[in-house]
């Protein structure tokens, strides 16, 4: 997300949010439970779930404890107590203290067994070790703690958990895929079933942190001020010999376990975790550009995925479901900074665009089957396989043919119904969520994500915001038109299916350090300056700012916040404040309980379009599921499509295409090392290897020997080939 504004100057103008006064009210989440409100205010009010005591590591066996003589039998005497006294009443605190203790190993034991052992009793993988007592004198290994716990993360590090909504973390040091963490109070363990539209997404973004941007990470570009993407970026880096040292810095450093914990105390529940395919592999000869020099992908291949892997574990610690959402696709999906490069688009569009589609489809593949293994399903439910396609550019038919292919080949993999691999979800494409109903019918788990942001209108956008403290008028006209978002996503419920917002801000205004790329501008009708460092924030500005972020989160009702963290520009202070969830709960213009958003759309008199929570069974997996009409893949069925943009269709023939006889670059579980004091606990479960379908042994798409291809990042102004090559 950013540098929209001068690509397409209104990426949602020909959408169909609503306008003011078209106001309507947003999808107010149920109730799980009649015992516990969870859209109460009072956090202490909460039932404990789990426990809440500080971190407790379980001994399989407990010694009975060594008591001090002669000095306490002298004290006895003292107090006119004899020494069979003494010994009766020894016996009697005893056994007090081994029933206080019975009780405390019950309290931590009996959730963490029936929470990760039980749920997954039928699964070795999955399951964790067994109960106190089962291993002789060996620890068992499992590590708890609630609110107020103390977390020893790999390295040695320690942090204080705070968490007043009843979450707690879980780690099983001889198991690294026991799942049994919560979040909160509302929310279902990992190891428990998620309902949709019933339980709901409170998320947020951690972007910039393995697909570059310059507002996210703005220090990293200042550092190179010829610097726009991370293709240009990496391209410097390589040049003076520190692109590894510095990405690698980055990636480790940028989000820490502290980030993830922080993001469940917050009332979260889902991270979406922009991913570059680059994390897999990149190529070092994607063809010759109109000078006749090799164009090579500059990317640093292949060292981010242990940090991915890394973020997976903690989220599995801490409760959390991960949305992976694969942000760059080779040759560019849109042309934006975030897409790895800015410019051109050649994914299905010029003479390399089917070439490009089928590298696309090799990494959405690969991504699939090692996420789709049972150790990773529970805690990434949920696949966006490819971020912000510009539809207008692409064309509509070719990415429905897209988007058909790649359902068939993960549904291919993973197998059919609720719980066979993640949900899948594409973008709108910048088009009105109401052009999708009925898209896929049949489908098996697809939901459609849409990015709705006032910042690239290109409007001014100058209207005030610091308009007073009173919930009721503050923040001016802006959290009524945001409120307008409620109905637009609440009829895509109703009419395609799982619909979220993958991406949302407070950025009412296009200010922010880089926001608009680079060399962007502002279209802001203000000044930019007060947006570009909140410690200059009064009272009336941080109440109309939390008012604005309180109606979007109400109207959107899943969403995920755009983003958890903007990274500090070169003289310490973060530039795009109205962007960063985390300086929100610091400064006060974020909730420290997203549920106090419910409500307040009708609070301030919007209402509009409503949905009672309820799909089609087919829509999350269950009857009917992958049973697509005859009709559309008739239309849509045939791979690669029939005709692309900017090709003549005389010429699709003898377009370049790759060949599937590469070797396949298999992901595996790997971490990074860490040094530290942290006690090294050796597995006791077998570690993934990273292929969930051991019947797909297609190989991996590469080029075709002897053959000689147009640049694949910048194709479009190179000549259509005249003949096919096939080869030496």
């Amino acid at each position: 997300m950013t540098d929209r504004q001068a690509a397409t100057p209104s990426p949602h103008g020909d959408s169909d949010l609503p306008r003011p006064p078209q106001y309507t009210l947003g999808l107010n989440p149920s109730v799980r439970s009649s015992q516990v409100d969870p859209y109460g205010d009072d956090p202490d009010a909460y039932r404990p779930s789990s426990p809440n005591s500080s971190t407790a590591r379980l001994p399989a066996s407990s010694a009975a404890p060594v008591v001090a003589t002669g000095a306490a039998d002298d004290a006895a005497h003292e107090k006119g107590l004899s020494s069979g006294s003494v010994s009766k009443k020894r016996r009697l605190i005893g056994l007090g203290a081994l029933a206080g203790l019975v009780v405390v190993v019950l309290a931590v034991v009996l959730p963490v067994y029936f929470l990760v052992i039980k749920k997954h009793s039928d699964n070795t993988a999955a399951s964790s070790p067994a109960p106190p007592g089962a291993r002789g004198s060996q620890s068992w290994g499992v590590v708890t703690g609630g609110n107020g716990s103390t977390v020893t993360t790999a390295n040695g590090d320690s942090f204080t958990y705070i968490n007043p909504f009843g979450g707690y973390w879980l780690e099983d040091l001889e198991n690294p895929f026991a799942s049994g963490a919560k979040p909160n109070n509302w929310t279902p363990a990992l190891n428990e079933t998620w309902t949709w539209g019933v339980d709901r997404i409170y998320g947020v973004n951690l972007g910039g942190w393995f697909v570059l941007e310059p507002f996210i990470a703005p220090a990293l570009f200042q550092a190179y001020p010829s610097a726009s993407d991370e293709w240009s970026l990496s391209t410097l880096m390589r040049a003076d010999g520190t692109l590894q040292a510095k990405m690698e810095a980055h990636y480790d450093t940028f989000i820490t376990e502290q980030d993830i914990a922080e993001i469940a105390g917050a009332g979260l529940n889902w991270v979406r975790l922009p991913i570059p395919f680059w994390a897999i592999s990149s190529w070092s000869n994607v063809g010759v550009d109109a000078d006749g020099n090799v164009e090579s992908e500059p990317f640093l291949e292949g060292v981010a995925w242990k940090y991915i892997v890394r973020l997976f574990g903690w989220a599995r610690k801490y409760g959390i479901r991960v949305n992976l959402d694969l942000h760059t696709i080779p040759g560019s999906q849109n042309g934006y900074n975030h897409s790895g490069k800015t410019g051109q688009i050649n994914f299905l569009n010029g003479i390399m665009g089917i070439a490009n589609a089928q590298r696309a489809l090799d990494y959405i593949r690969i991504i699939t089957e090692f996420i789709s293994q049972p150790e990773y399903s529970d805690v990434v439910p949920m696949f966006g396989i490819m971020n912000e396609a510009r539809l207008g550019d692409i064309g509509r038919d070719q990415l429905s043919s897209f988007y058909l292919e790649a359902h068939t080949m993960i549904r291919g993999i993973t197998g059919i119904g609720a719980g066979k691999g993640p949900f899948i979800s594409i973008h709108d494409g910048f088009q009105a969520l109401s052009s999708w109903a009925g898209f896929l019918a049949g489908s098996d788990r697809i939901a459609i994500d849409q990015h709705p942001y006032l910042a690239f209108s290109g409007a001014p956008n100058n209207a005030p915001i610091a308009t007073g403290e009173n919930p009721n008028d503050a923040g001016g006209q802006w959290p009524g038109i945001v409120c307008g978002w409620g109905s637009t996503l609440n009829n895509s419920r109703s009419q395609f299916g799982v619909t979220v917002a993958g991406e949302f801000s407070n950025g009412y205004n296009d200010c922010g350090l880089y926001l608009t790329g680079v060399n962007g501008t502002q279209s802001y009708g203000g000044a930019c300056s007060l947006w570009e460092d909140s410690s200059t924030w009064n009272a009336t500005v941080i109440a109309g700012v939390r008012e604005f972020a309180l109606a979007s989160m109400d109207a959107l009702g899943d969403w995920f916040f755009w983003t958890w963290k903007i990274g500090k520009a070169a003289d310490g202070v973060v530039r795009s404040p109205l962007w960063s969830y985390q300086l929100g709960l610091q400064g006060g213009w974020m909730p420290t309980d997203p549920r106090k958003a419910v409500g307040k759309c009708a609070a301030i008199g919007v209402k509009g379009a409503q949905f009672d929570g309820t799909f089609s069974a087919w829509q999350t997996g269950g009857a009917g599921a992958g049973t697509i009409a005859a009709s559309f893949t008739e239309e849509f069925g045939q791979w690669p499509p029939a005709t692309i943009s900017n090709v003549d269709p005389a010429a699709m023939t003898v377009l370049p295409t790759y060949t599937a006889t590469g070797s396949i670059p298999t992901l595996t579980f790997i971490t990074p090392s860490v040094t530290g004091t942290a006690a090294v606990v050796t597995p006791t479960v077998s570690i993934v290897n990273g292929w969930f379908d051991a019947a797909d042994t297609t190989p991996a798409i590469t080029t075709v020997a002897g053959c000689t291809y147009p640049a694949a990042w910048s194709a479009l102004s190179l000549p259509a080939p005249t003949a096919r090559c096939t080869g030496a």
